[in-house]
C-alpha cells in the first residue's frame, strides 16, 4: 500500500512564508515508498541510497534554467562552488540547522507544483532527483567510500539522454542515441496511473 503523499505546509504561501521549509516528511515517505522492499512500487535501483543522510526541502523560489521551470533539484550536501570562506561556513551552518548535520544529498521540490500535481506526477518528479543521486566510483569502476569515514561517497548523476526532440524526428532514435529511452517509452509502464491512484485511495 502507497503511503500518502506529503505536501507543502500551507503557511509557505501566506503573508509570512519562508523561502526554503525543510520537509521531514518526504523523507518518511521516500523510504516507505521506494525504499523499502515491501511496498508495491519499491525501486531496487535506489539499494546504494539505503544509508545516505538525504535532506528534502521544499520552496517557493521560483527557478528557471534554460528557459525552462526548474521543479525539483538534487544536490551534494555540502555547499558547492566558489564560495569564500565565510560564505561556505554560514551556508554549513544553515544546511545543519536544518538537517542536524551536513547530508550527503540534499533535493529540493518546488512547492506550488507539488500542491497542484497528481500523485503520478509527483512520485515522477521526486523519483527523478533520487536517480541523480549516485555512489562514486573509482578509476576501475568500483563504488567508492570515504577514506576517513568509511561511508558510500555520493556525487550527481546526470541525465541518461539530452537531445531535442527535433534531432530524434529527423534522424531517428538510433542516430541520436536515445534509443533505449525509445524502446522503454514504448513499453506498458512498470506502475500504471491507475495502480497509483487505487493504493493511494486506501489509505487516505
Amino acid at each position: 500500500m502507497i503511503a500518502k503523499r506529503p505536501t507543502p505546509p500551507e503557511t509557505m504561501f501566506g503573508d509570512d512564508f519562508k523561502s526554503f521549509v525543510p520537509a521531514a516528511d518526504v523523507g518518511e515517505w521516500v523510504e516507505a515508498t521506494f525504499f523499502d522492499s515491501s511496498s508495491p512500487v519499491a525501486n531496487p535501483e535506489y539499494e546504494h541510497l539505503a544509508n545516505a543522510h538525504i535532506g528534502y526541502l521544499w520552496t517557493v523560489v521560483e527557478n528557471n534554467r534554460k528557459g525552462k521551470r526548474v521543479i525539483g533539484q538534487c544536490e551534494t550536501g555540502s555547499p558547492q562552488g566558489t564560495m569564500g570562506k565565510w560564505s561556505r561556513a554560514w551556508a554549513e551552518q544553515q544546511v545543519v540547522e536544518w538537517f542536524g548535520s551536513v547530508p550527503n544529498l540534499i533535493i529540493t521540490l518546488d512547492a506550488d507544483h507539488c500542491r497542484e500535481c497528481g500523485d503520478a506526477e509527483f512520485m515522477a518528479l521526486v523519483e527523478h532527483e533520487l536517480y541523480h543521486a549516485a555512489q562514486d566510483v573509482d578509476a576501475f569502476g568500483a563504488p567508492k567510500f570515504s577514506r576517513s569515514t568509511g561511508r558510500p561517497v555520493f556525487v550527481i548523476r546526470g541525465h541518461d539522454v539530452e537531445e531535442f526532440v527535433g534531432v530524434v524526428r529527423r534522424y531517428g532514435a538510433d542516430a541520436a542515441g536515445v534509443r533505449a529511452m525509445v524502446d522503454a517509452a514504448n513499453q506498458k509502464p512498470e506502475i500504471a496511473r491507475v495502480r497509483i491512484a487505487t493504493h493511494v485511495a486506501r489509505v487516505s
